[in-house]
């Protein structure tokens, strides 16, 4: 099929201006765009057909090529990317803006969709052991009841000073044109002649909300969980942003985690741990018993089974779904030496000592008792 000449496609004279161009091009591009014609097979050629001829006469090199030569002086790849006719800049634009916007990208002259929100929520040990739902306070931008997003009452807009109407500017260079969106209008191309006072034109405000989120059992620290629709308010006609949320998980006085396992500390006397005993030990839901065994070594971990964190599992979509199975409580029992021996404490152990063969100090002497035994010594010798 033979193309259209690219002037008689955007129904303007072969002299006209590139503002004449840019204006014909938009009011084209909105009429046949695809997603006002959604299953039209003319429409989106149409579309394809008045995006080509705007990348060819918007450009000054390749105009004067196709004045001189007609469709043969261009090359192919000259009249856009693939079949949709997508320019190069268009191309980096949305690549550029997926990585960093995290997909918000706005369709070409469709509405832009609300920019995601991103929080800290922090938690507490105890509070991962089952699924919670807890209430977060969100601040994001909400649309104006006053002008219904609008940014003006009575709807009068001008065309914008800056980009003459055009929503954006072409720079050149090298061999790339870069499309810049017009910081004043946005890309609108017109800019509004009364603002709202409520909102001064910006078609949003500021605004604190209340939204509940179900938090996963077994979360951890850096995990990130998308609350779909509850970001940004989008501009009239487009959705919402997200809420992500990334966990911080407070330090626990007398748990360290392990993936789902606990490890905690406890202290044994020499008697416990020599003749064993049955002892309680906190957990996160209350107390449990733990059978220490006879002849116990100081820094030997014992098990509570069960009584640790929920592994955190996802599924196909990355969801977090439910999950029964615990993990355990490491315990580390740490044999304690006695500071201060009463008497009694003091006859045991040396009498132990005796029977172990084991040397150790004789009792402590006080100052006067060793100046008595300094006199004795020395009415021996005499």
């Amino acid at each position: 099929m033979s193309k259209r000449d690219y002037y008689e496609v955007l129904g303007v004279e072969r002299g006209a201006s590139v503002e004449d161009i840019e204006r014909a091009y938009r009011k084209l591009a909105r009429q046949h765009h695809p997603d006002r014609n959604i299953g039209e097979t003319d429409a989106e050629h149409r579309f394809k057909e008045v995006t080509e001829a705007h990348e060819v006469l918007i450009s000054v090199e390749k105009r004067e090529r196709y004045d001189r030569y007609g469709h043969a002086g261009l090359d192919p790849q000259d009249t856009g990317f693939g079949p949709a006719g997508s320019n190069f800049s268009d191309i980096v634009t949305d690549l550029f803006s997926a990585f960093m916007g995290g997909g918000n990208t706005r369709k070409r002259g469709g509405p832009k969709r609300g920019n995601d929100r991103r929080q800290v929520i922090d938690l507490q040990l105890h509070e991962i052991i089952t699924d919670v739902k807890k209430n977060i306070t969100v601040h994001r931008r909400e649309t104006c009841i006053d002008c219904s997003g609008k940014g003006t009452k009575s709807g009068k807009r001008n065309t914008c000073p800056q980009c003459n109407g055009r929503g954006e500017f072409a720079q050149r260079q090298g061999f790339f044109e870069i499309r810049q969106t017009c910081p004043r209008c946005q890309g609108e191309g017109a800019v509004i002649a009364d603002p709202c006072p409520t909102c001064r034109g910006g078609g949003q405000i500021d605004a604190t909300r209340t939204v509940e989120v179900r938090i996963p059992a077994g979360s951890d620290t850096g995990l990130r969980l998308v609350v779909p629709g509850e970001g940004d308010a989008g501009q009239p006609g487009a959705e919402r942003g997200d809420l992500e949320l990334v966990v911080r998980l407070a330090e626990h006085p007398d748990f360290e985690r392990d993936g789902t396992h606990l490890i905690c500390n406890v202290g044994l006397t020499y008697s416990q741990a020599a003749l064993g005993a049955t002892i309680e030990i906190p957990t996160l839901t209350g107390l449990a018993k733990l059978v220490i065994p006879q002849g116990t070594q100081s820094h030997t971990e014992l098990l509570v089974r069960g009584e640790g964190l929920p592994e955190l599992r996802v599924d196909r979509r990355g969801q977090p779904i439910s999950n029964t199975r615990r993990g355990d409580i490491r315990v580390r029992v740490i044999v304690q030496t006695p500071r201060d021996l009463n008497k009694r404490q003091e006859e045991l152990f040396r009498e132990l000592a005796d029977i172990e063969h084991k040397h150790v100090d004789g009792p402590k002497k006080s100052f006067l008792g060793k100046l008595k035994g300094w006199f004795t010594s020395s009415d021996e010798k005499r």
